[in-house]
């Protein structure tokens, strides 16, 4: 191998040069990012998120300080700006449609702004969600993570299906909304699982026909629930 191609490896494997590419801050919480979206919080140091950076350790102990806080700000980074598209967009269906609420078309304002960004292919909004994914199924404290950077947001949608459906029980809605969360990150996820079980015939990368699905699915099984109370 010649010198440049050696210098040409090292330029793409090594650290980065001082004061040269992205914000390190970012690039940081990209390479952790894609990192625990693969292997979990326990399956990756700080190590390899250093090398995946292309920075020093002690870079990241200096932004972040220990590996739960970088978890933490890799997790909060993106739930702060889907929180806020989540909200605006409730808001907007409910002010539209201030006597005629459906339960379709609230269960799309929750889950469309995560389809929308899922479906830009941008491979940041792809890992958070299979980080999510990852965390929503995590017994030990996965519950109490996603209620830390969750709750708000979710408080609302209850509110808002409450309007929409008055005779419902509150525990049916909770219950529902559970359920409702499941499916939505296994879409998500994109983990392939429907491509195989349908030799084919559906794909977990098409987000149009999760789109055209899921927001019925949701939305009946919810009403039946509350039809079976009343």
């Amino acid at each position: 191998m010649g010198k440049s191609s050696a210098t040409a490896s090292g330029a793409t494997r090594g650290r980065r040069p001082k004061g040269q590419g992205p914000d390190l801050r970012e690039a940081i919480l990209d390479a952790a990012e894609a990192l625990f979206s693969r292997h979990g919080f326990y399956g990756v140091t700080l190590r390899q998120v250093a090398a995946e950076a292309g920075v020093d350790t002690a870079l990241i102990h200096y932004y972040f300080g220990a590996k739960r806080e970088l978890f933490d700000a890799v997790f909060a980074r993106r739930a702060e700006i889907l929180n806020q598209a989540r909200l605006e967009a409730m808001a907007a269906y409910q002010a539209a449609h201030p006597h005629d609420l459906r339960v379709e078309g609230v269960i799309e304002a929750f889950i469309g702004p995560l389809l929308d960004r899922s479906m830009t292919q941008d491979p940041g909004w792809k890992n958070y969600f299979r980080l999510v994914a990852l965390v929503n199924n995590t017994p030990a404290w996965g519950g109490e993570t996603m209620h830390r950077f969750f709750d708000p947001v979710v408080h609302r949608l209850i509110d808002t299906l409450k309007a929409a459906l008055p005779e419902a029980e509150i525990d049916d809605l909770y219950w529902c909304y559970q359920f409702l969360t499941g499916a939505m990150m296994l879409a998500l996820s994109e983990t392939g699982r429907i491509d195989q079980l349908s030799d084919g015939l559906c794909r977990s990368s098409d987000l149009q026909a999760v789109r055209e699905r899921l927001f019925a699915y949701c939305a009946a099984g919810l009403e039946t629930v509350v039809r079976r109370r009343a």
